[in-house]
């Protein structure tokens, strides 16, 4: 590697170290470990969490033997219930919206970054359409399309 091309290497390490500092000061970024934090510390969220994996556990035994398992009605019926009251805390919903608006800043981050250096490279955006589209995000009709073009 020549040395220009180490200190044009070196550039963009540090650009990109200060983007990630940028990010992580952002104000979603705060929501999000605020969110989380709060998550974390509320006894009734954490107890309701552990309820929902101790039954998706028995859940996944039951679901070995399949629909032939005589608790597996049951069981099923029993971890959606606990999975709906785990979705509807107020904690969870609150870091769930936190983690999706910052996981939506970082893909569209990624997305301009791939595609300043070529259209054609494919970017996870989150969005399970275009990923399996293989398209970026932005539609196959700009002829950005990885599977080649509009």
């Amino acid at each position: 590697m020549s040395t220009l091309a180490s200190i044009d290497m070196s550039l963009f390490v540090a650009e990109a170290d200060e983007l990630a500092d940028q990010i992580s000061r952002s104000d979603l970024a705060m929501e999000y470990h605020r969110c989380r934090r709060a998550l974390n510390e509320d006894e009734d969220a954490q107890k309701t969490i552990k309820k929902f994996v101790k039954k998706k556990e028995e859940f996944e035994e039951v679901e070995r033997f399949g629909r032939y398992h005589p608790d597996h009605d049951r069981v099923k019926k029993e971890m959606r219930e606990v999975k709906r009251e785990m979705d509807l805390h107020d904690k969870v919903v609150a870091f769930k919206k936190a983690e999706k608006e910052l996981e939506k800043l970082l893909n569209e981050i990624s997305q301009i970054l791939a595609i300043s250096v070529s259209e054609q490279i494919k970017v996870p955006t989150g969005n399970p359409f275009w990923d399996q589209m293989g398209c970026g995000g932005s539609g196959c009709g700009s002829g950005g399309c990885g599977s080649g073009g509009g």
